[in-house]
């Protein structure tokens, strides 16, 4: 790919471009991951600099994040802005329930509804493409809450399909793993705290460092880590001289226990603590 030759991706950019344009001047909530980067994207093609991308920073984003979105904003041409938020002040962020991302994407939400006056524009769009609707997405709820537009969704544009068109648009995150915010690993009832996701973080750090591009580390009672990579990968963690430097690292990290998950890498593999009712009963839409 990389060249617009395919009729369907042709008219997927093209709907997407349209859609944009119908929504006025709007701010793109934008991580630099590939669904807000291909929302940013669309956006700047559609309203130019009608269209600016927010960039939320917290004790949640993982390092690196933040200059690889700079760098992605720069080269897409969309005006950036940085905003802080303080999700860390809410106790119901910390308590670190099933719907901790609400209060998540009530903090981020409600501050650019405040601020829609100050960046110039008039709708708030995200990157939720129409693979996210099946999960438990408490966040969608806020989004519903604080009239966010969810583009990728309204035009029926799926993971993969945002993947394409990134790779045509050549943006260089095209096939980049996701990366939700470093709470996300920690397991549901143990308290967010800025010193567990730093150890989180510089445990996933020290992972990238070996070649390792698709992992998680999630935290779970008592300081254990529990590593998640895929199946293939899990022999070479293993090793005796891998495991003798992981071990120790991660020791000094604050991880008292440091595990390998035999199941391998599942994005949201949380969510299987989660009690079925709970599920049943927790809005995901807004």
């Amino acid at each position: 790919m990389g060249a617009w030759t395919d009729p369907t991706l042709i008219d997927q950019r093209d709907r997407l471009i349209s859609t944009l344009k119908g929504y006025g001047r709007v701010a793109v909530a934008y991580s630099g991951g590939v669904d807000s980067a291909v929302v940013a994207k669309a956006a700047h093609e559609a309203l130019g600099d009608q269209a600016v991308a927010v960039t939320a920073v917290s004790d949640s984003l993982a390092s690196g994040e933040l200059e690889e979105a700079e760098a992605l904003a720069k080269r897409i041409g969309i005006v950036h802005r940085i905003i802080r938020t303080e999700e860390f002040a809410d106790p119901n962020y910390l308590r670190n329930n099933s719907d901790r991302c609400y209060f998540c994407k009530s903090e981020l939400y409600g501050r650019l509804s405040g601020m829609l006056g100050q960046l110039g524009v008039e709708t708030i769009v995200s990157g939720a493409n129409t693979d996210d609707t099946g999960d438990h997405r408490p966040g969608m709820k806020a989004a519903g809450e604080n009239g966010v537009r969810h583009p990728l969704q309204e035009c029926g544009l799926s993971k993969a399909d945002v993947r394409n068109l990134a790779k045509a648009w050549d943006l260089p995150t095209w096939d980049k793993p996701a990366t939700p915010c470093l709470s996300s690993r920690i397991a549901y009832g143990e308290e967010v705290s800025p010193e567990r996701v730093r150890m989180i973080d510089a445990a996933e750090s020290w992972l990238r460092r070996r070649g390792l591009r698709l992992l998680r580390v999630r935290y779970h009672k008592g300081d254990l880590a529990r590593i998640e990579v895929p199946l293939e990968e899990l022999a070479a963690l293993a090793a005796p001289d891998v495991r003798d430097e992981l071990v120790p690292a991660f020791r000094a990290l604050g991880f008292k226990f440091v595990t390998l998950d035999l199941e391998g890498f599942r994005s949201g593999s949380l969510n299987t603590l989660i009690p079925l009712d709970l599920l049943r009963s927790t809005p995901v839409r807004g």
